[in-house]
């Protein structure tokens, strides 16, 4: 198995402007060499914003799009979440999901399952019920979207039936706010720990436009909770290497996974 080549961006979002964010991103994913996935944040089109009715696209709208043009543009993965609807008339459901986007552009969905309650969204969105697992260099990578975070079970890599973990990397597209980055920081590696998983969490900075303050805090985290990349406040692109060899050794170690109660999400 070859190691993965991952860039993270971490950047102030513009409020609820999507040419502008479209654009900006543009630059930023250009300026990445050599990466196999590039990881944006939640919403990267508009920011956390509760009004879909005026913003959000469908799947031939102008993010969806530019995610397609750039993954073939850099020949790499490129995943984030943006506000999207289904139906139309009084059937239109709107749905905050993650693109996978391929160089070939084909992709796969995961639409929010877990829907922040202390903001409208569960209101306004329509939550999912599936994860979602995709491979990438024969690595088995399951992403997921900010508030998912707070939910274990959701993520729990189970041993399969041929005694392998679901996953080798769990990521989280975020707008997780100044306010709780301690939760933000504590669960990143409470997932990796328990998990025995690499897990990636890409967080936005600035203001958005509700007064709401971002400080990034993205992270990369080895299957042991060490932290092999934090950032703090400032716009910054980030490019690491995950071996696969390590995350074999730990888990040939130390036969965590094996051992959990066998129960699952009903």
């Amino acid at each position: 198995m070859t190691d993965l080549r991952i860039a993270t961006i971490q950047t102030v979002l513009h409020w609820e402007d999507i040419g502008a964010n479209l654009e900006m991103m543009d630059r930023l994913v250009d300026s990445i060499t050599d990466a196999d996935l590039v990881v944006l944040p939640e919403m990267f089109s508009t920011g956390f914003s509760m009004v879909p009715v005026r913003l959000a696209e469908g799947m031939d709208g102008s993010a969806v799009t530019w995610m397609k043009r750039a993954a073939a543009r850099k020949n790499c993965v490129i995943t984030g979440s943006l506000m999207l609807y289904e139906g139309e008339g009084h059937d239109r459901k709107y749905y905050n999901r993650l693109i996978w986007m391929r160089p070939d552009g084909s992709y796969e969905t995961y639409d929010k399952k877990h829907l922040f309650s202390l903001s409208d969204e569960p209101r306004i969105y329509t939550p999912g019920s599936e994860r979602l697992i995709v491979t990438l260099k024969g690595w088995r990578i399951c992403p997921m979207i900010c508030y998912d975070l707070r939910f274990p079970i959701w993520s729990r890599n189970a041993i399969n039936k041929e005694r392998e973990a679901t996953y080798d990397l769990l990521t989280y597209s975020a707008n997780w706010p100044d306010r709780r980055a301690l939760a933000w920081k504590t669960l990143l590696q409470a997932r990796a720990i328990e998990n025995q998983s690499y897990v990636i969490g890409v967080n936005r900075v600035g203001d958005d436009g509700t007064g709401i303050t971002y400080t990034g805090d993205t992270s990369v985290i080895d299957p042991l909770g060490n932290i092999l990349y934090r950032k703090e406040g400032d716009q910054d692109i980030f490019i690491t290497t995950l071996s696969f060899t390590e995350l074999v050794k730990v888990r040939r170690q130390f036969q965590f996974l094996r051992d959990a109660d066998p129960f699952q999400l009903l």
